[in-house]
């Protein structure tokens, strides 16, 4: 499991696992126009997404490859880690059967938070800052339709709900852990 900070920084941009888990398998590194190819986003949205990896150190251009307007894009020591738990999360993401809009920005921090935890909204919010009411209430909403989190009443007055994860939630949460 990586650390709620570089989670946060990771899920910040909604293609970086995608890409990290690309390069990973591509064995520590790629191409910028086989990105663009094979992962299917736009030449602006790729070209901000790699800066982003490189800023947080994850990714480097290759120095020795070939001509400067085709770039190669490798892992850094730190990246490895980093790209091994996208690789993972990415491999259950299709076990799972979910397409890449169902795990919105909140979503992988979530169930990181609810990993072997019930807990109240409030408190998620709280650990989760900066997300916003807004966010996170939609982001929950999702979860529960797609079978990732369940959602129980407190019988208290008035009712609070409590927040967990479905055995699907798990499976995902252990891909986390690596």
């Amino acid at each position: 499991m990586i650390d709620d900070a570089d989670l946060l920084r990771l899920t910040a941009g909604r293609w970086l696992v995608p890409l990290m888990a690309h390069v990973a398998t591509a064995g520590g590194g790629a191409r910028f126009a086989a990105m663009l190819a094979q992962i299917g986003l736009s030449r602006s949205a790729l070209t901000a997404s790699l800066a982003q990896l490189q800023e947080a150190g994850w990714l480097t251009r290759n120095p020795g490859h070939g001509h400067p307007l085709r770039p190669e894009y490798v892992l850094t020591a730190k990246g490895e880690l980093i790209a091994r738990f996208c690789e993972s999360v990415m491999r259950q993401r299709t076990r799972l059967g979910l397409e890449p809009g169902q795990l919105p920005r909140w979503s992988l921090p979530i169930v990181a938070r609810l990993d072997g935890a019930r807990t109240r909204f409030n408190m998620l919010r709280t650990e989760l800052r900066p997300v916003t009411p807004r966010a996170l209430s939609l982001t929950l909403k999702q979860m529960l339709a797609i079978d990732l989190v369940d959602r129980s009443l407190e019988d208290e007055f008035p009712p609070i709900a409590i927040y967990g994860l479905t055995s699907r939630g798990q499976d995902l949460a252990a891909a986390m852990h690596g």
